[in-house]
Formats: structure tokens, C-alpha cells, sequence
């Protein structure tokens, strides 16, 4: 009996096999921590950091066979999300990563360093993304996360930008699906008379809020947390953001999803140091300029076409070098050491009048 009702039949040996298959999932979580600390102590003569023992290739080949493995009835993404947090917690067994982001505490960029580091690792909150930068470049942060670009609203170019003089490498990828949410504090959603948010999460709801909100002044401040702050403090408005930023601020979520297109998507790019070795599944980002000549686009790009690579993406910026001269950050698919991609660079090498590897790293999982 409990609370005055009968167990139903059969529970009490559900809940019997629960307690055992728990007591299993635990003994076996134990061992695999034990074997990453012998992984440490087997290179605890180098002296090396937890940052030498993050092997991003490796990661990634760990989460695709779970995702392989996996058979219901856990979706993927929350079988993934289950395993990326044993390997973080395992990995800060002596010391966690340090990771910086563009915040404050409650962006969508700190959501994106916990879906891809977990919630073991030492978070830094910055707020520019130059400062990200220039923590990895110090050496403070072990690695920093940046948003690169929006499904909807296009490129974040101050990213682009920062990897014209920065020597960092991109060592992986985060792609967030964005769901944004009026939060606030107000009575009803018809008293408020000004919305917070980034620029481009007002972007990023504009048809909904000229059809709901229409005479509400719409703000654009530094980021969506401190939207939110705003939203706390004064009367009669709300903030844009997500629902980290309600926690944070203690807001309520007044309309949920709220963004135009459903599957409105932020990528992130992982900087760090270095390069890693393949994952079988990755993706390569090069920084290019062309001669001034007629045709000189299309001869930095032939060498892809004449390889069988394929080209993901392509943005032009201002290259800082000159009056309209410009630079293309370009995406392919595969890896630097792949053979093709190789070959490939070879000839951009002789073609481009700039030309640098910014990365090899796996592609973003799920």
C-alpha cells in the first residue's frame, strides 16, 4: 500500500528490475571512469592538461556509434545528450575544461557549449567575441565557442572576421535548433509596450511580433540574457530568448516558439589551438583570396571541382587589406589529410593569392 493505494499488480517487480539495471548502469559508469583514469596516468609523466586528453575526433566517433547502436525507445538526441555528459564527467576527473563563450549566463551559445562539452567543464562567460578569442590565445580557456552563422538570419561576420588575424583552428561544430520565447512578468501579453532581444533574435520572430505585438517598441541590446534582465526590471516589457534565460532571470514564458520559421537552426564553431586527425565524417574550412584577375574566382574553386569535392558553403568579407579587396571563407566536405582534399589544397595553394587551413573537424552530431 501507499498513500492508501493498492500497487498495482506487477509493479513492485518493475520497479525490483529498475533497481537492478541501475545498480549495473552505475558499476559500469564506475569502470569506465576508472579506464579514463588510466588513460591519464598511462601520460602523467608529460605533465600534459585535461585539455591534451580532449581528442574531438574521438568524441565524435563515440556519440555515432550510439546513435548506430541505438534502438528506441530514447530518441537519439537524448541518447547522445546521456553519453556526452559521461564523457564530460569522466574527462573533469582531474581537472575540467575550461570553455569560453559569448555570454552572459543564459545565451543560446552557452546552451550550445553544454550540448557539446556537457555540463563538466568550466564555462567562462565573455562578452564579446573578440574576448573568446583572445582567452583561447592566452591560454586561459582551453577552448571557446562562437556563433558563426543563422538558418534564417545568415552569417555572425564578426566571427569571419576575428579568424583574418587570429591563428586559432576550428576544432568542431555545434548546431542548435533556436526556439524562441516571449518571457516576462506582465499580467497579460497585450500590456506590453517594449520587447528586448538581440538583433538577430528580433530578426529572427519579426512576422510574429508585427501580427501579435505591433505597436510594442522592439529593442536591440548586447544579447538575449541581458534582454532578459531588462525584461525583469521594468514594467510592462518582455524579453526575447530562450528557456535558459527565463531560469536564470526568473521570468515567465508568456508564448513558446515563437520564431518565424520552425526549424530555425544556429550554427557554432569550436576554436581552439590545433588541429586533429580525421573522424571519418568531417568538414574543412579554408580562408582564400583571389589574384585580381578576370577569372581568378573561378580558378581558387576549380581545384574542388576537379577533386570531386564538395563545397558546403562560401561568404566573401572584406578582406582589411585594401579598398574593396575581399577574402571567401569557404566550407567542404571531408577532411585536410583525406587524399582528395589534399590534392585539392595543393592547387589551391599555387592558385590563391591567400590561402589557409582554418580547420579539419567532425561535423556536427544531431
Amino acid at each position: 500500500m501507499t498513500d492508501g493505494k493498492a500497487t498495482p499488480p506487477g509493479l513492485d517487480s518493475i520497479r525490483a528490475e529498475i533497481d537492478a539495471l541501475d545498480e549495473q548502469i552505475q558499476t559500469l559508469i564506475s569502470a569506465r571512469a576508472r579506464a579514463a583514469q588510466a588513460v591519464g596516468s598511462s601520460k602523467a609523466g608529460d605533465k600534459l592538461r585535461t585539455r591534451d586528453f580532449y581528442r574531438p575526433e574521438r568524441e565524435a566517433q563515440v556519440l555515432r556509434k550510439v546513435v548506430e547502436r541505438n534502438q528506441g525507445p530514447l530518441r537519439d538526441e537524448e541518447m547522445v545528450r546521456l553519453f556526452r555528459e559521461i564523457m564530460s564527467a569522466c574527462l573533469a576527473q582531474q581537472e575540467p575544461l575550461k570553455v569560453a563563450f559569448l555570454g552572459p549566463e543564459g545565451t543560446f551559445t552557452q546552451a550550445a557549449v553544454l550540448k557539446h562539452f556537457g555540463h563538466s567543464v568550466r564555462a567562462l562567460s565573455l562578452s564579446t567575441i573578440d574576448e573568446v578569442f583572445h582567452e583561447v590565445e592566452s591560454g586561459v580557456a582551453d577552448f571557446g565557442i562562437v556563433p558563426v552563422e543563422n538558418s534564417t538570419e545568415g552569417t555572425v561576420n564578426n566571427t569571419l572576421d576575428m579568424f583574418l588575424t587570429s591563428q586559432l583552428r576550428i576544432c568542431g561544430e555545434v548546431e542548435l535548433r533556436i526556439r524562441q520565447h516571449l518571457l516576462g512578468n506582465v499580467e497579460s501579453v497585450e500590456g506590453i509596450t517594449r520587447v528586448y532581444s538581440h538583433q538577430q533574435s528580433l530578426a529572427q520572430c519579426r512576422a510574429w511580433l508585427e501580427q501579435k505585438l505591433p505597436a510594442a517598441e522592439c529593442v536591440a541590446v548586447s544579447s538575449n540574457a541581458e534582454a532578459a534582465r531588462l525584461a525583469r526590471d521594468e514594467a510592462n516589457s518582455a524579453a526575447i530568448a530562450g528557456e535558459a534565460a527565463a531560469d536564470v532571470y526568473g521570468l515567465r514564458v508568456l508564448m513558446a516558439n515563437i520564431e518565424d520559421r520552425p526549424d530555425n537552426t544556429t550554427r557554432f564553431l569550436v576554436i581552439g589551438r590545433e588541429l586533429f586527425p580525421p573522424s571519418g565524417r568531417d568538414k574543412t574550412s579554408l580562408l582564400l583570396a583571389a589574384r585580381h584577375k578576370a577569372g581568378a574566382l573561378h580558378d581558387i574553386l576549380f581545384p574542388l571541382a576537379k577533386h570531386g569535392i564538395s563545397m558546403t558553403r562560401i561568404e566573401s568579407r572584406p578582406s582589411s587589406r585594401g579598398k574593396w579587396d575581399y577574402v571567401f571563407f569557404v566550407d567542404v566536405e571531408g577532411h585536410a589529410e583525406d587524399d582528395k582534399i589534399a590534392a585539392a589544397l595543393k592547387d589551391l595553394e599555387v592558385s590563391a593569392s591567400l590561402f589557409r587551413v582554418l580547420g579539419s573537424y567532425p561535423c556536427a552530431i544531431l
